[in-house]
């Protein structure tokens, strides 16, 4: 026993001896181990730290990106209205999200297009080719976006939020900062999605009552509406060409 117990112990204790190495360079130095870096070196000049800096701008700038995607293009009022079809018909998981998702998605490439490719044109292709500096690539870029949420925002969002981040009111579009414009675009997609919501819910409503007042005249109270009136409503939704009409609306509600 103590033959296999002998190795079990040296082992453990060499594999401490290289975890303080690695956790603690400096204890590894003092006992003489070598210190591993891992390839990362000290910045020695000021040109190595502002390449730092902008990786880690990159990093972070990539990890917010689904936030930017949500905040600055037409993701939210298509994935709202979307979710309100699903509700109103009561079809519980059905579609599933992740269809909902998916084709929010790509609906929303296929309506902000026009912009990616002015963005494309007038930013990231000159800026590859090193015709342009990065911050002039990054106001190539915003304006752009700017023009499609200035396209879409509503006047008294977009006043509430300028109330209350300027001290003075803007002359213009130009005098609007784009940290007061996000949100105020953002509050009018909720709007609009929700108003576009209602006007879905109504005739899914009005199917709803209809068999609840039938199943009561019946005396059939104990049975639930919602088991008899999905079926209608599906076959509604595809005699009236449902998703056709859903998306071809919301196509149709961002050009102005």
């Amino acid at each position: 026993m103590t033959a296999h117990t002998e190795p079990s112990r040296t082992l453990l204790l060499s594999g401490l001896i290289l975890g303080t190495g690695l956790l603690l360079p400096s204890a590894g130095a003092a006992v003489g181990l070598p210190t591993i870096t891992f390839g990362v070196a000290d910045a020695n000049t000021p040109e190595q730290v502002s390449t730092a800096i902008q990786v880690l701008f990159v990093l972070t700038i990539l990890s917010i990106a689904p936030a930017i995607l949500l905040m600055t293009t037409c993701f939210t009022r298509i994935v709202i209205v979307l979710g309100f079809i699903r509700q109103a018909m009561g079809t519980q998981n059905m579609p599933p999200t992740q269809i909902i998702i998916g084709l929010s998605l790509f609906l929303s490439f296929f309506i902000m297009s026009p912009t990616f490719n002015t963005i494309n044109e007038k930013a990231l292709q000159p800026y590859m080719k090193k015709t342009i500096t990065q911050e002039q690539a990054l106001e190539q870029a915003i304006g752009p976006m700017r023009t499609f949420m200035f396209s879409q925002v509503k006047e008294e969002e977009l006043t509430l939020l300028a109330g209350i981040t300027l001290s003075n009111k803007p002359f213009d579009q130009n005098d609007i900062p784009t940290m007061t414009l996000i949100p105020a675009f953002m509050l009018s997609e909720l709007k609009r999605a929700f108003q576009m919501g209602f006007m879905i819910y109504v005739p899914f409503l009005v199917i709803d009552m209809v068999v609840a007042s039938v199943l009561m005249s019946m005396g059939m109270m104990m049975l639930p509406p919602v088991i008899i009136s999905m079926p209608f409503k599906l076959l509604l939704f595809v005699l009236v060409d449902g998703w056709g009409l859903i998306v071809g609306s919301l196509v149709q509600s961002f050009k102005q």
